[in-house]
């Protein structure tokens, strides 16, 4: 039986061509770049080509991009920046989450859909908060955030607060982590003064990623040693996975309309054979502002659990959420912060879509997927 993979959200598979070009860094040219030797001095080159093609691509300036070992050490890093009241939404990341506990914090909640309100955000922030913390796109239902309106909003409020001589900074945080590659990333037009990336989510090599923060944001660093990247975050580079993440990069926003459009069609086929069969399924997710391989459907007093191991057992590979959540076998925050019952949440499956998903593939996913929820429903009625 053929295996079909619909969990692209947890985990992409290396491109081979971010393979290919990684390669040289770990055999003849695994030099230090820190080492002052003309060999050693070419990768330093050839590792801040990587940076400034990877600048390139989301609109800043090289010296504005610090790299990290992943999406979480990047939220980290960006929560360092000051000591007082910061604002987030109920449904971010766990590494946002527990970032945001930190501090002190208000955890702003969001519609049904899983959008926040940028009234709601405005209405959280005091006069002491420094940092609004707002993904691109969630991770488990695919909804995607108004963040330039929140933007918008946060430039009026900075030019309040200079009026009435209030010196707090302002900063809008982004985790974009699952936006690369089927959303624009672009800094300036998303409106943010920091934002995090994940190589992993785009093809390229795990445990690779960055923050941007432009530059009169003042960064804590958390790991102290050798002072590399500027002072903000010490350790030997990884000279092979930042190369692999820039050609990720760049390969990924190149596509990004075309793969985008695609993926689009192959969900909705999806949705439609699923809840064509089921019609008491629960699409959850904004039905215009959703990523595009992104399909969170529940099944009623179905547990997801049993539903992921017989899926698998019949060769399809799916996720009852975010991987982390499910790892620990926990209710999902986010579905709780919807208003999905339990009974709802407890029967959901996350379907994600990414290159080697076709239509095929889709029919018959859906056909093993039917199959499966049938006997089920058939199990749970005896």
């Amino acid at each position: 039986m053929s295996l079909i993979y619909l969990d692209y959200a947890a985990a992409t598979p290396l491109d081979p061509r971010v393979l290919a070009r990684m390669q040289p860094y770990f055999s003849e040219a695994f030099y230090n770049p820190s080492s002052p030797y003309a060999p050693a001095v070419a990768v330093r080159r050839d590792y801040e080509a990587a940076k400034a093609s990877i600048a390139v691509v989301i609109g800043s300036r090289t010296g504005e991009l610090t790299m990290t070992a992943g999406a979480t050490e990047s939220v980290n890093l960006a929560f360092s920046g000051g000591a007082g009241h910061v604002v987030a939404t109920t449904i971010e990341h766990q590494a946002v989450l527990a970032a945001a506990r930190q501090h002190e914090h208000t955890l702003v909640a969001v519609d049904a859909h899983g959008r926040v309100d940028p009234g709601a955000i405005a209405t959280a922030i005091r006069p002491d908060t420094w940092l609004v913390s707002v993904g691109l796109a969630n991770s488990e239902i695919g909804t995607v955030q108004p963040l330039a309106k929140i933007a918008a909003m946060m430039k009026l409020e900075r030019t309040k607060r200079r009026e009435q001589g209030n010196q707090t900074p302002l900063y809008l945080h982004s985790d974009a982590s699952q936006g690369v590659g089927q959303l624009d990333v672009n800094v300036a037009r998303l409106g943010v003064d920091m934002l995090t990336l994940n190589a992993a989510k785009i093809y390229g090599p795990k445990q690779v990623g960055l923050l941007y923060a432009s530059r009169d944001v003042v960064l804590q660093p958390q790991i102290v040693g050798g002072g590399q990247e500027q002072g903000r975050r010490s350790g030997t580079e990884n000279v092979a996975g930042v190369i692999g993440m820039a050609y990720a990069i760049e390969h990924a926003d190149k596509a990004r309309k075309a793969e985008a459009h695609r993926l689009m069609q192959l969900r909705d086929q999806l949705q439609s054979a699923l809840t064509t069969r089921f019609p008491d399924a629960i699409v959850s997710g904004h039905a215009k502002h959703r990523l595009s391989g992104h399909l969170h459907i529940s099944f009623p007093g179905i547990d997801a659990e049993r539903l992921v191991f017989a899926l698998e057992a019949r060769g399809v590979l799916v996720a009852t959420g975010s991987a982390c959540a499910a790892n620990k076998g926990t209710r999902s925050h986010v579905l709780e912060a919807i208003g999905l019952e339990p009974h709802e949440a407890d029967g959901s499956l996350r379907l994600s879509l990414g290159k080697q998903t076709d239509q095929a593939l889709i029919a018959e996913a859906a056909e093993r997927i039917i199959a499966v929820v049938t006997l089920e429903q058939e199990r749970v009625r005896r």
